[in-house]
């Protein structure tokens, strides 16, 4: 294992709250929580202020609302989101070749690699220029770890939460972990950390008392040896630039179960044209189609058929998935479908359906995608005002919804750069209202690439999180 702490973890500070909160000036320190917010929805994400009154993610939509019934609750707005995960990711790529995203908040990065450390001196000033730069460049704020592994790196993230940036220094790692629980460590989920605690164990450093042979008799030889030497601080696993994507999907969960059979139909075709606009937009196709069914009782059913050959093809998607769905009882109703393409590759044959039913069919036009496969009732739900997302007033400009109901839409008028803005309610078929695209949170700022001794003159007004942040080493 390296010497020097010269990987970076990254983890943007409540990314998709704090997003919304500097989008909307009027929820700037306020309780944000994103999520769905039907009966079943879940949490994605809740601002710092939410998590006060014990809101976090992956929790309950209603029980969050018990918990905090002052906060606002908005849908998510996962393009944005992703607008401003490939500005922060762009700036990672400078620092070094080796970038190995998590997630759409959440990076491990090489510095070594690139050149840009090579001892702790110089990765503590990498770190710090990355965190104003991804200040002036988005608005938000993330969290930096700097450690000799990725393992270490990210327990560092995590102990600079928020907007901070801690650096484990060499030597030190056996210490930091030992009182930590076994939870900390990679590889150690539920069902492995209760058995650790059956058998006594508790924290890193029980794990080393424990011994190697007897963590090869609890958890077997390849699980045992890997997580003695994760307690011993040795992490070998590299920074891994690319990660093969292995099947492009997306589901829906419904508020309340669908028993007609026709409309279940219709919802897989509507989800069929949606996985393959994201195929499309990937630039990839696949061979194999699989459909996901989980019934009222929580049952999850999984049915798949592979093509002669990759496709991108909507109509062939579509039937293919149609054809699946002909083998699934959904008489007592349906709770989630979900759509995927897996085998994936960077080319196409064109018409397999065709072929395999012996006649030409040409692919609908992805303008007319939406007309055929999504039904009446299931369009007129996604033209509703969607309590979060953007609108623009042919009056009043731009805004945000922040509810509708019985025939009427409420909207806040305000911009990223604006003062917090004027409440006004409509009627949901006023024609001088029609949904938006978002706003972007900053200009273009000229000095994103300043020298990290400071922090640009040119950077944006505080939108999240501490204006300077914490900058500590951990002994």
């Amino acid at each position: 294992m390296r010497k020097t702490p010269t990987i970076l973890h990254l983890d943007m500070d409540a990314f998709y709250a704090s997003a919304e909160q500097a989008s909307k000036p009027s929820l700037r320190g306020k309780a944000v929580v994103v999520g769905g917010l039907g009966p079943r929805g879940v949490v994605a994400t809740a601002s710092y202020e939410a998590r006060v009154f014990g809101v976090h993610s992956a929790m309950p939509m209603g029980q969050a609302r018990r918990l905090a019934p002052n906060a606002a609750y908005l849908v998510p707005r996962f393009g944005f989101y992703k607008a401003i995960s490939e500005q922060v990711m762009g700036l990672l790529r400078k620092l070094s070749p080796l970038v190995e995203p998590l997630s759409l908040d959440e990076a491990f990065v090489d510095l070594e690699a690139g050149g840009t450390a090579w001892d702790e001196a110089s990765a503590r000033l990498a770190g710090a220029k990355l965190r104003a730069d991804i200040r002036a460049v988005t608005g938000l704020t993330g969290s930096v770890g700097l450690a000799a592994s990725k393992m270490l790196a990210k327990i560092a993230s995590e102990q600079a939460k928020p907007d901070g940036l801690v650096v484990i220094e060499p030597g030190t790692e056996r210490a930091l972990l030992a009182p930590m629980s076994v939870r900390i460590l990679p590889g150690v989920g539920p069902a492995t950390g209760d058995h650790l605690r059956r058998a006594g164990i508790h924290t890193v450093d029980e794990i080393v008392e424990a011994g190697e042979d007897e963590l090869v008799r609890l958890l077997g030889k390849a699980h045992g040896h890997g997580l003695y030497a994760m307690a011993l601080a040795y992490d070998e696993r590299p920074v891994v630039a690319e990660r093969e994507t292995k099947s492009v999907s997306v589901e829906d969960t419904y508020d309340v179960d669908i028993h007609d059979r026709v409309r279940v139909s219709l919802e897989v075709q509507r989800l069929a044209d949606r996985c393959v606009r994201r195929l499309r937009g990937a630039g990839l196709s696949g061979r194999t189609i699989v459909l996901k069914v989980r019934r009222y009782d929580f049952s999850t059913l999984t049915r798949s058929e592979t093509l002669r050959g990759p496709t991108d093809d909507p109509a062939v998607v579509r039937e293919a998935a149609l054809r699946l769905l002909e083998g699934v009882d959904s008489t007592g109703g349906v709770r989630l479908l979900g759509v995927g393409v897996s085998g994936l590759a960077d080319f196409t044959q064109e018409d397999l359906f065709a072929q395999a039913a012996g006649e030409r069919v040409e692919p609908a036009a992805e303008e007319e995608v939406d007309e055929v496969a999504v039904p009446e009732a299931t369009a007129a739900a996604e033209r509703r005002w969607v309590a979060g997302h953007d609108v623009r007033h042919a009056e009043y400009g731009h805004g945000w919804v922040q509810g509708s109901g019985l025939g009427r839409v409420t909207v806040r008028f305000e911009t990223p750069d604006s003062e917090p803005g004027r409440v006004r309610t409509f009627l949901v078929e006023d024609p001088a209202l029609e949904p938006a695209e978002p706003l972007p949170l900053t200009e273009d700022v000229p000095g994103a690439q300043a020298s990290a001794s400071s922090v640009p003159a040119s950077l944006p007004k505080s939108r999240s999180g501490n204006a300077g942040g914490a900058d500590t080493s951990r002994p």
